[in-house]
């Protein structure tokens, strides 16, 4: 694995646990922070593998995008759309007034985060 590319995946794995830090929390709910961060994760995750086969990565918070540069490497990633398309949402909007994640919203975005983060992880060959 390249350097750049152990850097994208940590900083994944950084969002990774800031969402799950997060959705433990019982007291003063942060479910638009768990939301993002997951969002984040898949993200960084999706700019590794991009990274990692020198595919230019663009700057977009778009997951479906990103995902769509990532499949002719990865074809099997396919199974990821809906997960991904259903974070996408929470790079932008939720940080500002006007929308707010549910704590439905957030366990959904854990779950998917986690999916994400186990495929692509096993393509690197890294533990899950």
């Amino acid at each position: 694995m390249k350097p750049i590319t152990r850097e994208w995946v940590n900083k994944a794995e950084e969002d990774w646990e800031a969402a799950r830090t997060l959705a433990r929390k019982r007291k003063n709910p942060a479910h638009n922070a768990v939301c993002f961060h997951a969002q984040q994760s898949a993200e960084k995750y999706l700019k590794a593998r991009l990274e990692e086969a020198n595919i230019q990565i663009v700057k977009t918070h778009d997951l479906e995008a990103l995902l769509y540069l990532a499949l002719p490497v990865e074809s099997g990633w396919n199974v990821l759309l809906a997960e991904l398309k259903f974070l996408s949402d929470f790079a932008v909007d939720y940080r500002y007034p006007g929308a707010a994640a549910t704590k439905a919203d957030a366990q959904e975005a854990i779950r998917a985060c986690r999916h994400v983060r186990k495929v692509i992880r096993t393509s690197f060959g890294l533990p899950v």
